[in-house]
């Protein structure tokens, strides 16, 4: 990419003022540099070269040790991933061979083994760290992993327990120090030989950047992940794009990261904040992001709608505990917030109440985040209107955006900059990026970030794909002024608020496999968890309170609220519950009284369920799992 202008007009004076016999001298390496710094990203590991060039950090990745921020320069990130890169090459990795990247918490370690690996051509794949053993060990089979690199014990004891299982999967590195396992450092030694460099450099010139880079599993309706693949190109130009929209000082910003890194969203951001110049520090956990929020003071972050829920109930719970005027300020400020419209577009006097409430109330809201945040980026899932109303109030900036793992992941985003945010909307599309709305309402999406396709899974490329058209699910339309807004989603999976994707069916068929339960219907789009409306099996409760000699009532309407009968069906959830990740457990769950039958709406012709008619009929119930009002 170009320098900005300024550096031109200075390297132009430089020139002017040197005689002819200077410049002869000076000429050919002038214009090699140049020709380099006006080539665009092609491949991922081009970031942190880019960097190096031209915001050089001492602090480029920062993770926190033993209570010690540990900074690795942009120098160091390089050098560490050449010897990572040269030591995988002496452990015989080859062009397209799968390494595994397992963590609990993002880390430097896992940033610097990205880089090493796809700089030889290979390709890495992140997995999420609370998956079964079951899923783990389809992932490392499918994907035919070589090589894994673990973050933690938690990890390499589910990894232990199925990489008997998985034929191709030789070696083991730990990133934490483990016994009996290799530490990941084991891997550095391996490279500091710098002999075998000129390999490494021609695997990266080799490498094109419409090459597969990673190999991203995300959850499937078919009860198996499918495997999204991203080229170089995907998600180097969705970095390059998404930054346009970002709001922060080039070199001089610092970012918090601790959305998982194994998801395309964090992931391209922290290649986008490599391309910014941005000093990435690394949250120690989910626990501990208010603390580190403090200590790092950053000015950009990523963040799910849930967390952004979780802010605001905790914020808002504290000023339940306030009395007197003070109390009063504050639920003045958040009615202030509530009515929040940006560009002034609520007049003069709105204005001035709004800065009045930003100096009472709200600048305890900045300070408790840090007190520096340029842009909070949110995605994953929808957020609510109020909370962007609010959030942006307290001089909080939250940008909503919209994108899926197989775009690489962003579609569109808000910017506060040039009248480019609009409240309930995902903003307008980024640059070269096409946004097509179907006859049916749903998003198509043609653009350099649409995915190679599923991974060993032709058929299922083809279903979503019409041409360079990406089919994605949800249905949309665009306004007048180019923004975009989902209005409801075509797929049946959905996400909770926490951006984590659900498959109902696969609960639904699991649950039905116990003998109390009749039909179930599995909820939680938009919210914080996934829940459960239940009709039981009438008939077999009736039998298994005989047999038990229970006393229970034989009325389904009285029943439905004995507790002797919730526990017995807690006892079956819990049971199958434990084939689901943490976030696709059923937390709670509520009775029906009646039979859900075809007569009474709840079921077409073929038996599957009207999901939208369960849910109005049994509204009352929806509301009471998720504490909304009446």
């Amino acid at each position: 990419m170009r320098e900005s202008g300024w550096k031109h007009i200075q390297k132009d004076k430089w020139l002017s003022n040197k005689k002819p016999t200077q410049l002869s001298g000076f000429f050919f390496l002038f214009c090699s540099i140049e020709f380099w710094r006006m080539t665009e990203i092609k491949r991922l590991f081009d970031f942190p070269h880019y960097q190096l060039e031209h915001y050089p950090l001492e602090n480029s990745l920062v993770t926190k040790y033993e209570g010690n921020w540990v900074g690795t320069s942009t120098k160091e990130y390089i050098d560490k991933a050449n010897a990572i890169s040269r030591g995988l090459l002496r452990l015989g990795i080859q062009k397209n061979d799968k390494v595994a990247l397992i963590s609990m918490t993002n880390r430097t370690e896992w940033n610097i083994c990205d880089i090493g690996t796809l700089q030889l051509g290979a390709q890495d794949v992140p997995i999420y760290p609370t998956i079964s053993e079951e899923e783990y060990e389809y992932v490392l089979n499918h994907s035919e992993s070589v090589v894994c690199f673990v973050s933690c014990k938690e990890v390499l004891d589910k990894i232990n327990q199925i990489k008997e299982n998985v034929p191709t999967l030789k070696k083991i590195y730990s990133f934490d120090r483990i016994e009996g396992c290799a530490h990941w450092s084991e891997v550095l030694e391996l490279g500091q030989d710098d002999s075998n460099q000129s390999e490494v450099e021609t695997r990266m010139a080799a490498v094109h950047e419409n090459d597969l880079a990673t190999l991203i599993y995300t959850s499937g309706t078919t009860g198996r992940p499918k495997g999204v693949m991203l080229s170089h190109k995907n998600i180097a130009s969705n970095a390059i794009y998404s930054a346009e929209r970002l709001p922060i000082d080039l070199g001089h910003s610092k970012a918090l990261s601790f959305l998982p890194v194994c998801h395309i969203y964090e992931r391209m951001l922290l290649y986008m904040y490599q391309y910014c110049g941005v000093r990435i520090h690394f949250a120690e956990s989910l626990e501990t992001i208010s603390e580190n929020l403090k200590e790092v003071q950053p000015q950009v972050m990523t963040a799910v709608p849930r967390l952004l829920e979780k802010v605001y109930d905790k914020i808002y719970a504290r000023g339940g505990e306030l009395s007197g005027i003070k109390r009063k300020l504050f639920f003045w400020a958040i009615e202030v917030g509530l009515d929040y419209e940006p560009y002034g577009q609520n007049g003069w006097w709105y204005e001035l109440k709004l800065k009045l409430a930003r100096k009472l109330i709200f600048k305890k809201w900045q300070e408790a985040l840090g007190g520096n945040l340029k842009a909070i980026a949110s995605g994953s899932a929808a957020l609510q209107p109020r909370l962007a109303r609010v959030f942006n109030a307290a001089g909080i900036p939250v940008m909503e955006g919209y994108g899926l793992t197989e775009t690489s992941p962003v579609i569109s985003v808000n910017d506060m900059r040039h009248h480019g945010f609009r409240i309930g909307t995902v903003g307008k599309p980024i640059r070269d990026t096409e946004v097509k709305i179907a006859d049916d309402g749903e998003i198509l999406i043609k653009g350099p970030q649409v995915m190679l396709g599923y991974y060993k899974d032709p058929q299922l490329t083809s279903e979503v794909m019409t041409g360079d058209y990406f089919h994605t699910g949800d249905i949309g339309e665009i306004d007048a002024d180019g923004f975009l807004k989902i209005t409801d989603r075509k797929k049946e999976m959905f996400k909770t608020s926490g951006g984590k994707y659900v498959a109902p069916q696969l609960l639904e068929n699991a649950l039905k496999q116990s003998r109390f339960i009749e039909q179930v219907m599995v909820i939680g789009e938009g919210e914080k968890m996934p829940a459960a409306l239940i009709q039981p099996n009438w008939e077999f409760v009736a039998d298994w309170n005989k047999r038990k000699k229970l006393g229970l009532p034989s009325n389904p309407s009285e029943l439905v609220h004995n507790p002797v009968l919730i526990d017995r069906i807690q006892e079956e959830i819990d049971h199958y519950n434990e084939r689901f990740g943490k976030w696709e457990k059923v937390k709670k769950f509520e009775l029906t009284p009646d039979v859900w039958s075809i007569d009474a709406g709840h079921l077409t012709p073929t038996m599957k369920l009207k999901r939208k008619v369960v849910k109005e009929k049994y509204l009352a119930l929806y509301n009471k799992i998720y504490q909304k009002p009446e």
